[in-house]
Order: C-alpha cells, then sequence, then structure tokens
C-alpha cells in the first residue's frame, strides 16, 4: 500500500484553513456564514475526522484480528502519536495564560479524557476536536470487528450514530443558536463524520475511480461550498437541511482527494504534502504562535493586526515543520511495536 497523498492534499488545505479562520476572527472579528472563511472555519475540522475515519480505515482494516493484541497495538499508537503534541499546548498554553490548574482537569487534559467525561474543559485553544478524536478510537474497533462478524449490529451502530446526527442538526443546536458551541463540539454531534470517513474506505477500497470523473464531482463540490446561498451568523452553517448539504459536500471532497491517484505537480505537491505531514502541528500549535506574537509587540516593538497574522502565520508553517519532524516523529517511534504501512 503506498501513501494516498491525496489525503495529505486536503489534510494541508484543512489545517491551512483553520489557521487562516482563527486568525482573521482573532484580529478582525467573526465573518458571515456566508463566506468562504467562515464555511472553511466550520466544516475544516469536520473534514478531518472524516480523513481520520478513511485513513484508520486504510491502516488497520485489513491487520486488526485479534482483539486484544491488535486493539492494545491500535491504542498505543493512537497515543504516542496524538497525546505528547496535546502536552505540548496544554502545558505552554496553562504557562503562557497563566492558569493554575485543577488536578482533575489537569488529568483530564493530559489523556484526553475529557472528551468522555465534559467535553468542553480543555485548556489548548481546538484542544476539543482532540478529545472527540479520542471518543471515535474507542468506537474503531467495534466498527472493524461488527462489519467482519457482527454486519447487523454494524448497521444498527451506524444507523443510531446517524440519528444522534439529526438530532443535533435539527433539534439540539437549532434549540439554542446562541448556545450552539457546546453541542458543536460534543462528540456525539460529529461521530458521524468519523464513521463516514470508516464507511467511505470500506465501500470504496477496491473501487478505482477515473480521473474524468473526480474532477467534475470535486468541482461541484467546491461550488457548492462557495456559492451556496446561506448567510447569518456561523450556526446557520450547523442546522438543518444545510447541516445536511455541507456534510455531504465534505463527503464529496475526502472521497474526491482519497481516490486521487494521481501525484499534483511537484510545485504543488511538495508544499501540500509537507503542510500535510505538519497538519496536527499546525492546528494546535497556531492560537500559541498568534498569543506569543502578541505579546511581543506589546512588550516590544507595535505592530498593526495585518503584520501580526503575517508573522503568526511564517512562524506558524515554519515552528510547525519542525515540531513534526523533530517532536511528534519521535513519540511516534515508541508507539511503532510492528512496521505501519503510511497513509
Amino acid at each position: 500500500m503506498n501513501r494516498l497523498f491525496g489525503l495529505d492534499y486536503l489534510r494541508g488545505i484543512a489545517s491551512l484553513s483553520v489557521m487562516i479562520y482563527h486568525y482573521s476572527t482573532y484580529s478582525f472579528g467573526s465573518t458571515d456564514a456566508s463566506t468562504f472563511l467562515c464555511r472553511t472555519g466550520t466544516y475544516a475540522v469536520g473534514i478531518f475526522y472524516i480523513l481520520s475515519g478513511i485513513t484508520l480505515y486504510k491502516v488497520y482494516y485489513h491487520k486488526m484480528e485479534n482483539v486484544r493484541t491488535d486493539v492494545y497495538d491500535f491504542f498505543k499508537k493512537r497515543c504516542f502519536r496524538i497525546l505528547p503534541l496535546l502536552w505540548l499546548a496544554t502545558i505552554l498554553t496553562l504557562i503562557i495564560k497563566g492558569i493554575k490548574p485543577d488536578l482533575y482537569m489537569l488529568f483530564l487534559n493530559l489523556t484526553g479524557l475529557f472528551g468522555f467525561i465534559k467535553w468542553d474543559a480543555y485548556w489548548a485553544a481546538g484542544a476539543w476536536s482532540i478529545g472527540n478524536e479520542m471518543v471515535f478510537y474507542a468506537l474503531f474497533p467495534f466498527f472493524i470487528f461488527f462489519t467482519k462478524y457482527q454486519k447487523k449490529l454494524m448497521v444498527l451502530l451506524s444507523l443510531s450514530i446517524l440519528a444522534i446526527y439529526l438530532y443535533f442538526a435539527f433539534y439540539k443546536i437549532a434549540l439554542d443558536p446562541a448556545g450552539y458551541f457546546i453541542n458543536y463540539i460534543n462528540p456525539l454531534n460529529n461521530a458521524f463524520l468519523f464513521l463516514g470517513g470508516y464507511l467511505i474506505g470500506l465501500l470504496f477500497d477496491r473501487i478505482h475511480i477515473k480521473l474524468y470523473w473526480i474532477i467534475p464531482l470535486l468541482l461541484a463540490a467546491f461550488g457548492l461550498f462557495i456559492f451556496y446561498p446561506a448567510s447569518g451568523d456561523r450556526v446557520s452553517l450547523l442546522i438543518g437541511p444545510t447541516r445536511l448539504l455541507f456534510t455531504l459536500i465534505c463527503f464529496a471532497m475526502c472521497f474526491s482527494f482519497y481516490k486521487l491517484t494521481q501525484d499534483l505537480p511537484k510545485l504543488i505537491h511538495k508544499p501540500l504534502t509537507l503542510l500535510g505531514e505538519a497538519s496536527y502541528s499546525v492546528y494546535l500549535l497556531h492560537p500559541i504562535i498568534y498569543l506569543l506574537v502578541g505579546i511581543f509587540r506589546d512588550h516590544s516593538i507595535y505592530f498593526n493586526e495585518y503584520v501580526r497574522v503575517t508573522i503568526s502565520i511564517i512562524l506558524t508553517l515554519i515552528i510547525s515543520h519542525f515540531t513534526y519532524n523533530y517532536f511528534e516523529k519521535y513519540f511516534m517511534k515508541f508507539g511503532q511495536s510492528r512496521n505501519t504501512n503510511p497513509v
């Protein structure tokens, strides 16, 4: 199995979108739901979840057989992949903001268990999505074993997760638009995206799609994403039929990049691949770098918000590249109890 560079491309694009969205809102305020920036900021994390489902299917489906040893191996690798950078981001956030942590909350944040117990009790900006991922990892072995050995249970589980997703989209979030965020970051609200990624991997693993089908699908998805008539507060993108449409658009984008077997020209391929590899560092470190640039400005040389955003973007890309290569990879090696094909 060769590396699926299409997934790296989309990871890179999504991480860049989240960073630019946050820097824009931090410096210049919120944006309307009609803007491309607001839409990418709202659904880029959802794209990460879908990509995570596809990737984990590709890596683990055909080799996860033994409940005890293979599941242990899965969780070991996932913890070494996810937790060290979460520790770094959490500790830096505590130091920079001068937070004196409660020991119980510190335990929840450093283990990622807040996603199971109190999903809004995170300190590092964006870390709520890591709590979500930890919940999805707990579900993932059930996806595999039910698919292989208890197909009726897998159908039942899938329908249940879909029903919960519809409940949030049409009732829970819509009921309290002003306080939508706490429901938006609930792992139950996002589990369907991860499941959808897994099912895309499962159903289309051995199906080759011609490029002349992928390109129109991708263009149609991007066209709808940009031009679909929706406006108002960000929450309007997360409720009702609009939520269903944008979810389908995200699935179409991820499917297209998943089946994109041809590499892009080298001038685009290389930076997108590097960005995709470092996307986790970009995602967790960019709010911290923005804070540090602001502290430097306040205590040294004044510059306006446009300069602050520009400096923050450049530093984020550089620091994330080195963090991935010399911090993330270092810990990933501890989780490699046996060889894993890259995806």
